[in-house]
């Protein structure tokens, strides 16, 4: 399977009315288990690396990318990589020449005027590049995310993306970040409001704090691309936690760090399920794992 582009999948999930799954990556065993995840619901996923991850492995994109890419080029299924929360834009011209097809600038701390600037700066240089460029516009980032204030305005959404030409646009409708539990409550009407101003593809950050029920909702009302991370690093710390509880002797990182592997895939299952509303298929290996 040819490395798929996240601007076509994107494109794809929207035409369809449905969702694409952007699932992040910090280790390889996460790239490995999302994209078995993939193959064996039939489903496109998005690679997703954030500029904290490329931070944990000393800030090269290469090494991630080429581990990615490699992955993606041997599926089934079409597998794109993405970079997510990039705060400058050398890093997302680094991350394009690295092979990622797709970057978020987030600006989103700052001023709406210097927002505005960097992101026109990056949407244009991303259309040179054939690369598909993401902002965020209401802050997202965890501290306040449930604030009045730190909500999306609809208007203000409809004239940054006029004047900043971006591909697509994260926007805070009550979700946020690294929340552990399913809690969050989305503003589903601004969500609505927000649609009707906006003519990109809206993405939902924060998501592991979101209800299942509330994921569906916000698909339905216009949200295309949906980032994931806690979840899985949940579902990996969790699964660590068991077998080093089992066996405290235990020094082979292969002996957790495999059944942390299974873990992610378990809930990246659960995820493409969701998110990109397809049936996912038990396969004998799951079956297998069942009964271990």
């Amino acid at each position: 399977m040819t490395i798929a582009r996240t601007a076509d999948l994107v494109q794809r999930a929207q035409e369809l009315r449905t969702g694409i799954a952007a699932l992040n990556v910090i280790q390889l065993e996460h790239a490995e288990a999302i994209v078995r995840a993939a193959e064996c619901s039939g489903a496109p996923v998005i690679l997703q690396v954030s500029e904290n991850a490329l931070l944990y492995h000393s800030g090269d994109p290469v090494p991630i990318a080429a581990a990615c890419l490699a992955l993606a080029r041997r599926s089934s299924m079409p597998v794109a990589l993405h970079l997510d929360h990039a705060t400058s834009f050398s890093l997302c011209r680094s991350a394009i020449e690295a092979g990622f097809s797709s970057y978020m600038i987030d600006a989103s701390s700052a001023d709406y005027e210097t927002n505005v600037q960097l992101t026109r700066e990056a949407a244009q240089w991303g259309r040179e590049q054939g690369a598909w460029t993401e902002a965020e516009l209401g802050e997202v980032g965890g501290k306040g995310a449930h604030a009045p204030g730190a909500r999306t305005d609809p208007a203000e959404a409809g004239r940054f993306v006029e004047e900043t030409k971006v591909d697509g646009l994260a926007i805070a409708i009550g979700s946020s970040h690294a929340m552990a539990t399913q809690s969050a409550n989305l503003d589903l009407r601004l969500l609505e409001s927000i649609r009707g101003e906006v003519n990109v593809p809206l993405v939902l950050h924060g998501t592991s704090g979101v209800p299942d029920d509330s994921v569906r909702d916000a698909i339905s009302l216009g949200i295309t691309k949906v980032n994931v991370s806690t979840q899985l690093n949940k579902a990996m710390s969790s699964a660590i936690r068991l077998e080093l509880a089992r066996d405290p002797d235990l020094i082979d990182p292969r002996r957790y760090l495999g059944p942390a592997r299974d873990a992610i895939e378990g809930q990246a299952r659960h995820l493409l399920g969701l998110i990109n509303q397809v049936h996912v298929r038990e396969t004998p290996d799951m079956k297998e794992r069942k009964t271990q």
